[in-house]
């Protein structure tokens, strides 16, 4: 997430932007994190960082990165996720194509020596799948009553908001040990 302006007095822009995106990887990624690398830089306020660089470590070499940062001069909402098989975009600013799955990826297949590594691109069409128009926050609120009423555990309980506040402290403090590795 970037965006120029809205700094904040009292929490960095990873306490600020960060958390919704940890979040959303929460939610996608099955495993849970096992380390937190971050680096940023305060450019304005010297105690709190206006731009951040994020990377969580999972297992199985799954890794996802943030960029977030106040001073950006555009907007920018966008995800991507590379798979073995496909890659999608999410841009939360495309009014009519949030989402674009491309056919594209990239086989390796090893033979002996160390010159020997054979890679092949595959290239296919790209798909948008049709996403309806809904405000997300009135999907979070139906869903807490829809859990409330009918005690369900939410999507997004207690254990999940833990685990973001434990990934922000690794980032915030991976950033203070100038981009150390955090194990969580």
């Amino acid at each position: 997430m970037s965006n120029l302006g809205l700094f904040q007095h009292d929490v960095s822009v990873i306490w600020d932007l960060a958390p919704h995106d940890l979040s959303i990887m929460d939610y996608i990624i099955e495993e849970k994190a096992r380390a937190v690398v971050a680096t940023g830089q305060a450019h304005f306020n010297h105690d709190l960082e206006d731009v951040a660089y994020i990377t969580v470590y999972f297992p199985n070499n799954v890794i996802a990165h943030f960029n977030v940062n106040w001073l950006s001069p555009v907007k920018v909402r966008t995800t991507l996720i590379g798979g073995q098989k496909k890659m999608l975009v999410w841009n939360d600013l495309d009014p009519d194509d949030k989402i674009k799955v491309y056919d594209k990826g990239v086989e390796v297949a090893g033979a002996e020596g160390v010159y020997s590594l054979l890679v092949s691109y595959r290239s296919g069409d790209m798909w948008a799948p049709k996403v309806t128009q809904t405000e997300a926050l009135k999907l979070e609120a139906e869903h807490f009553v829809d859990c409330v009423t009918n005690n369900k555990t939410p999507i997004n309980d207690g254990l999940s908001g833990l685990r973001v506040v434990q990934m922000l402290e690794a980032a915030e403090k991976s950033v203070k040990q100038k981009g150390a590795l955090i194990p969580l």
